[in-house]
Order: C-alpha cells, then sequence, then structure tokens
C-alpha cells in the first residue's frame, strides 16, 4: 500500500515506514473482507482506497501532524475514516472513533484489533448523546467530521465535545460562500486543495473550539 511515495513527501514531508505500510494494506484487506458482509464503502479499488481513505484523512491533520499527545475524536467514523489511518502515524495521540451504528463499530473494533493500535477505542453512540455527557464534554484537542451533515449540524454536534482552544476539523468536498454565515463570529480558516491524483476539489475547515461549560 506504499503507493505513490514521492506524493507522500511532496504533499505531506512524510513518508510511512514499513510497519506502517503494512497496518495500511491491513486496513484496507480488512474493508475488502468487510465490504463483502456489510456496505462499508463504495471505494474499494487500490488507487481510490489510497487517495480518498488514506491521503485524504491525512491531509487533513497536516496543520497538526507535529503535535504530540493529542486528544482526538472523529465523529462518524463509519468505517474508520479518518481516524484509523490518523492513528497508525500517529501513536501519541488518543483516538476515539464514534458512529451510530452498531455493526460499522463491530467492525472499527476488530479492526483495531486486528492492526494492533494501542491508542485507539471505538464507541457506539450519537455526537449529541455524547456532548451531554460530562466525561466527554469539552475534551478533546481535535474533533474530525468528515462528510456529515450541514455546517450548522457539524458545529452544533462538536462544540460541546471540543476543548477550549482545541479544533474542529471539517472535511468537506465542496464549499459554499454563504455556509461561512455559521460561522460568523468564530476563529475559523479554510483550507483549500486538489487530491493528487483525481484532481478533485477538497477542502477543510478548521474551527477553533470554545468552551461552553
Amino acid at each position: 500500500m506504499n503507493l505513490f511515495p514521492e506524493i507522500w513527501l511532496s504533499t505531506l514531508n512524510w513518508q510511512p515506514s514499513d510497519a506502517e505500510i503494512a497496518q495500511f494494506q491491513c486496513l484496507y484487506d480488512r474493508v475488502l473482507q468487510g465490504n463483502q458482509v456489510q456496505n462499508l464503502t463504495r471505494i474499494t479499488s487500490p488507487i481510490d482506497f489510497w487517495e480518498k481513505h488514506l491521503w485524504d484523512s491525512l491531509r487533513g491533520i497536516k496543520p497538526f501532524w507535529q503535535q504530540a499527545n493529542l486528544k482526538v475524536l472523529d465523529i462518524g467514523t463509519g468505517a474508520g475514516f479518518p481516524g484509523l489511518p490518523i492513528a497508525i502515524v500517529q501513536p501519541t495521540w488518543q483516538l476515539t472513533l464514534l458512529d451510530g451504528t452498531l455493526k460499522k463499530i463491530k467492525f472499527v473494533k476488530e479492526t483495531i484489533a486486528a492492526i494492533g493500535l494501542t491508542n485507539t477505542i471505538a464507541i457506539h453512540g450519537r455526537a449529541e448523546e455524547l456532548g451531554r455527557e460530562k466525561h466527554y464534554q469539552n475534551q478533546f484537542d481535535l474533533v474530525l467530521v468528515r462528510a456529515v451533515g450541514t455546517i450548522a449540524d457539524c458545529l452544533k454536534y462538536s462544540l460541546p465535545l471540543t476543548r477550549s482552544g482545541g479544533t474542529i476539523v471539517l472535511y468537506r468536498g465542496q464549499w459554499h460562500a454563504q455556509e461561512q454565515q455559521h460561522l460568523e463570529g468564530m476563529d475559523w480558516q479554510m483550507d483549500g486543495f486538489v487530491t493528487p491524483i483525481s484532481c478533485s476539489q477538497r477542502h477543510c475547515i478548521y474551527i477553533r473550539g470554545q468552551d461552553l461549560r
């Protein structure tokens, strides 16, 4: 799964180790197997998987790449994206992968064990419910939301879980100017870029968390 090593280097200034390549391969194999029994993802070709699941997941955390010991929540993780690729390359980070579909969380838990990740847990639940639990309120340095809901919904679910000074990372395809109205008065910035293989337009919106306690 070490496809396009020169792209890793040119886009992230990083290349995976042999151990990380093996873990990526294990993840890919697990997704192919899981797709035979449930609808995990339509992205299954090796090149598409590399770009749309591995590279895209890691590109979103580029501003935080050199930071250590971050506490991260992945809302709506599905088959484990972006959380699992991030957990592989950031072993000092502690990741919580959340999804409302029990079968998908069961798959993610089994994949965590198969890959051998010790910095990652998967829990079944909804972000709006998690945000009402004191144990999780304002606890996460990064809250990741990939292709789930409107900006307004993402903020409603994410803000109660993000610590003051932490960051919400919204992974988006297209970005429309009218969406900015939901960010008025907030500390945010947008990073627009093109994917390296299919040249698809992508955006990451970084929103500074506010302590709502």
